[in-house]
Formats: C-alpha cells, sequence, structure tokens
C-alpha cells in the first residue's frame, strides 16, 4: 500500500476492524520510512449491476440515488437514517445474489415497497407514488385500498395468537380461586 505522505510503497498493518456490517475491513497502517499512520478500506468489488430503466435505457447501479429515494419517502417519519442505510445494503445485496447483472428499475421498486409496507405506511404511499407515477386521486385510493387489505389479511392471520394470549389472561375461574381468608403455603 501506498504511503499517502512520502508515496513509500512499505507499511504495516497496526489494527484491522471489521466495518459495514462485515462488507469492509478498515486498517490503520503505518508507513515504514516517514513513521505518518493512515487508513485503508478493503471491499469485496462485485460484478456492476446494470439497472434497466423503464424506457429501456440502462445505466449503472446507483446505491446513493437509491437510498436518496428512500429517505425521502421516509422524510418526518420515525424510520432511523441508520436503518435505511441498512435496508439499502440487505436490496443491494439481494440484487448482487442474483443469477444475472441486469435488473429491471420495476423490481428494485418492489423490493422497496415489500419493505416500506412493514416500516410506514405512509412512506409506502409516497414511494408508490413517484414510483408508480400516480396520475390522480384514484391511484392513491386504489393503493390505500390495497394497503388496507394487506393490513387486515395480517390482523385476521395474527388473530389466533391473540385469542390466546386474552383467554391466559382472563380471572381464574371460580374453582380455581382460594378463598378469601386461606393463605397458599409453598
Amino acid at each position: 500500500m501506498r504511503c499517502p505522505y512520502c508515496q513509500h510503497t512499505d507499511s504495516r498493518v497496526l489494527e484491522s476492524r471489521s466495518t459495514e456490517a462485515g462488507q469492509s475491513v478498515r486498517r490503520r497502517r503505518e508507513c515504514l520510512q516517514c513513521k505518518h499512520r493512515f487508513t485503508t478500506y478493503e471491499r469485496i468489488e462485485f460484478v456492476p449491476l446494470t439497472v434497466i430503466k423503464r424506457d429501456g435505457r440502462r445505466e449503472s447501479f446507483d446505491r446513493s440515488k437509491l437510498l436518496r429515494g428512500i429517505i425521502r419517502a421516509c422524510e418526518k417519519t420515525e424510520i432511523s437514517q441508520r436503518r435505511l442505510e441498512v435496508f439499502v445494503d440487505e436490496i443491494e445485496a439481494e440484487l448482487h445474489q442474483q443469477s444475472g447483472r441486469e435488473v429491471t428499475s420495476n423490481e428494485i421498486g418492489e423490493l422497496v415497497l415489500q419493505y416500506l409496507r412493514e416500516e410506514s405506511e405512509v412512506a409506502y404511499i409516497r414511494f408508490a407514488s413517484v414510483y408508480r407515477k400516480f396520475q390522480g386521486i384514484r391511484d392513491f385510493v386504489e393503493t390505500l385500498d390495497h394497503l388496507k387489505s394487506h393490513a387486515e389479511l395480517i390482523e385476521i392471520s395474527s388473530s389466533p395468537l391473540t385469542a390466546a394470549v386474552e383467554v391466559d389472561e382472563q380471572e381464574p375461574s371460580a374453582s380455581m380461586r382460594l378463598p378469601e381468608n386461606s393463605e397458599l403455603k409453598v
């Protein structure tokens, strides 16, 4: 590794740490000639992804562009910046795991919508309005109806658990109650 101060090519590693959820390694180095210390990062080099846009154009996948769009949709929600960055990391990893090196913008948009549906209904509607190019109020209403039916399905599927909890929380039956003046011996 070339020293940024004196351009000498020999250095020693003082410390190594995993960063970015194990996606890179941070190394603290010291130049053997001038003794200056500097930091390097080592990352896995992925084969670049190509995004096929709706109009057929192709462009390189831009992680920061995706993050900006999601941040915009999540403005004034309680979702933290760090959580959004982790989500973008997950999307990027999922895209790299696919067999091809080309992905459509629709595939990316649907992945984002799946996440936002679970995180924030407001962010979901905001992102969907741009991604699906809403033309009027009817598009909003249809999406809200779809979101509502999805929420109802989740509520129905989780209701047996709710019923079981309610049974446990009920007062004990008369046969299970101790007389008021009796003591429980352990």
